[in-house]
């Protein structure tokens, strides 16, 4: 009898069923979660839903009316882009219906959002966002991120005096991730016990596991930075990027360029591929321009869980002590070796290979 012509390859890939979803992996791993609450669960069940919003309506951008901008100018003084405030309205909307957290800080409030505070029973956690990272690329259909940020408040706290209680150090979140929109929506997150990602199947309206374990290689091959502005960067940052750039003696190899002008699209290339993103001060930005509690935080202790570092220059990101909502800080996030080999050149030592 006659064999069986073999499969074509494309039947041999796994299909969607055999991933674990987002909410198996929840119930699988809640023991491991922070205080092993239901509530915490359903809070990252929450921000998993307004991301599937926000990924739908930026997947139909160019035949909905949101591209462009609000005409508002946001508390950066950036012209808010109209899918920045439907970001912002989705997040808040989610977090305000599951009822798990009980304040909100968003890169477009210029102050915090208490949830349900007449609520004896509220929850205690706090949700810092960046609603849509990197929208200036919207319009040109470019990826574009969400960036999240956990942190638990103390047991007795008063709504009036929020500031004080929210600002805490990177090192105090019990949570962090992102969401990249791209050829696929994935989101990234971890709870201080890893890093794990799951890519979003809009067939059946789920996060699968498709990044488990998600480890940053130590050694890079890719460095991120807007080199348009290299004459306003300090003499010790130029001498790195000099350096960042020669062939390496032995295997003739150099690290390479690649810059999107979206944190969260950098930042994950360089996660999987490993890499260094820079942010430094500038002339422009003397204090840097990405938010400490925003845009640093989570992601400096999503890149610390996945072995690679982040730090300021000189300290490391998560143990700087916030001093308003809002705050900048200069970044270097990535490899290790190569976040270490910036340091040095940033605090006047010659790098070492």
């Amino acid at each position: 009898m006659a064999q069986s012509p073999p499969r074509p390859r494309t039947e041999q890939f796994q299909e969607p069923e055999s991933f674990l979803t987002l909410e198996q992996f929840i119930i699988d791993q809640q023991e491991t979660f922070p205080h092993s609450t239901g509530a915490f669960s359903r809070l990252l069940r929450d921000l998993s839903v307004a991301a599937k919003i926000i990924s739908r309506n930026i997947r139909r951008a160019g035949i909905l009316d949101v591209l462009g901008e609000t005409g508002v100018v946001n508390v950066q003084d950036e012209k808010q882009k109209k899918l920045d405030d439907i970001a912002h309205q989705e997040l808040v909307r989610a977090l305000r219906r599951g009822g798990e957290c009980c304040l909100i800080g968003s890169e477009e409030q210029s102050d915090t959002i208490s949830m349900n505070p007449s609520r004896e029973d509220r929850e205690r956690y706090a949700v810092f966002f960046d609603p849509l990272d990197g929208s200036s690329n919207i319009d040109v259909n470019a990826s574009v991120g969400t960036i999240f940020s956990v942190y638990l408040l103390p047991d007795e706290w008063d709504p009036d005096d929020v500031i004080d209680v929210s600002l805490q150090r990177g090192a105090e979140q019990v949570a962090a991730g992102y969401v990249a929109y791209g050829s696929s929506t994935m989101l990234v997150f971890t709870t201080g016990n890893g890093v794990n990602g799951f890519t979003l199947d809009p067939s059946i309206g789920e996060f699968l596991l498709s990044h488990p374990n998600l480890r940053i290689p130590n050694e890079g091959t890719m460095y991120s930075v807007n080199e348009a502005d290299v004459d306003d960067f300090a003499p010790e940052l130029q001498a790195f990027l000099r350096w960042i750039k020669r062939k390496d003696p032995e295997t003739k190899r150099r690290i390479r360029a690649r810059y999107i002008g979206s944190f969260v699209s950098d930042f994950h290339r360089n996660l999987l591929s490993g890499g260094i993103y820079v942010y430094p001060v500038s002339t422009e930005y003397p204090d840097g321009k990405l938010r400490l509690m925003y845009e640093a935080n989570p992601m400096a202790f999503l890149v610390e869980q996945a072995g690679g570092r982040a730090t300021d220059g000189h300290q490391r990101i998560l143990d700087l002590e916030p001093t308003s909502l809002h705050q900048r800080t200069p970044l270097y996030i990535g490899s290790t070796r190569l976040v270490e080999a910036a340091e040095r050149f940033l605090q006047g030592e010659q790098a070492r290979t």
